[in-house]
């Protein structure tokens, strides 16, 4: 079912909802450069077994507003994901990759909002994204500003981008990633303004507030890495663990940086298992 949240600002975001509003609550947040499908089977398999599943479209995004002003900090992200909770009017389990996570970090290790997460799954991201990994990120989504021909095109594009992982044989997925316009070319689902400033920038610097969020952690936690992330060194790995101690962690075989869709299966089983056990 899709449904059209409102923000603060009464910007629309753009939302899929699986399962029953009265079972315990799961918010899935995509990674810069997706949209909420990227969280489609994970959303039905976790459903299916006792929890109403919310997977939304950041700002930004798929079919969720564009800000006019270029406003995509953590703390805008974090505004829009408050709304959801507060509309829906009870504490989330907060699934979120990349982007998404350390949103979902913030909120969760904010004194003022901290009771509206019960848990916090981290998925391929630290306290801080490893500068060559995220910069390698923005330039790709930085690339093929005019569009592309086809779909079939645009999948080779992907798929030099990710070697590792076997090419679709079913394009038809990708129009949740693109947009076709009038001239019949196919463009990325984001705003380019989400871009600006971010190629370079001092990484600590920028995200330098999530780490006094972290320290504030108390939620069940747990860190899912792939095995081949350039994003989640073994280095920020480790330090994450460190400042949040209590969090559990669980390492892909042969997933990077996008470990949701590079086995899915492996990890809608660990998502699963951890909420489980902590609901």
């Amino acid at each position: 079912m899709t449904e059209i949240f409102k923000n603060s600002d009464n910007e629309s975001i753009a939302a899929s909802l699986f399962g029953r509003s009265s079972d315990p609550l799961v918010i899935f947040l995509h990674g810069g450069g997706q949209t909420r499908f990227a969280w489609h089977q994970a959303a039905i398999k976790i459903s299916k077994e006792g929890f109403y599943v919310v997977t939304y479209d950041l700002r930004g995004h798929g079919d969720s507003f564009w800000s006019r002003e270029g406003n995509y900090r953590i703390k805008d992200h974090k505004q829009d994901l408050l709304s959801i909770i507060e509309t829906l009017n009870k504490p989330a389990n907060l699934v979120g990759a990349s982007l998404g996570g350390m949103t979902s970090l913030s909120l969760a290790g904010d004194d003022k909002y901290a009771s509206l997460c019960k848990t916090l799954t981290m998925v391929d991201i630290g306290i801080y994204p490893n500068q060559e990994g995220s910069d390698k990120i923005v330039e790709f989504m930085s690339s093929a500003q005019d569009g592309f021909a086809s779909l079939e095109e645009a999948a080779k594009y992907i798929a030099d981008f990710l070697p590792h992982r076997e090419k679709p044989k079913d394009l038809s997925g990708l129009n949740k990633n693109l947009r076709r316009k009038e001239n019949n070319r196919f463009y990325w689902h984001w705003d380019p303004k989400f871009l600006q400033g971010r190629q370079g920038r001092d990484i600590k610097k920028y995200f330098g507030h999530l780490d006094e969020a972290a320290k504030k952690l108390y939620q069940p936690t747990i860190l899912i890495r792939g095995a081949l992330s350039d994003v989640l060194t073994e280095e920020d790995k480790n330090y994450f663990l460190t400042v949040v101690s209590h969090s559990e962690f669980t390492e892909i075989r042969n997933a990077a940086h996008m470990v949701a869709g590079d086995k899915n299966d492996i990890f809608n089983t660990a998502v699963l298992d951890f909420l489980k056990k902590h609901n």
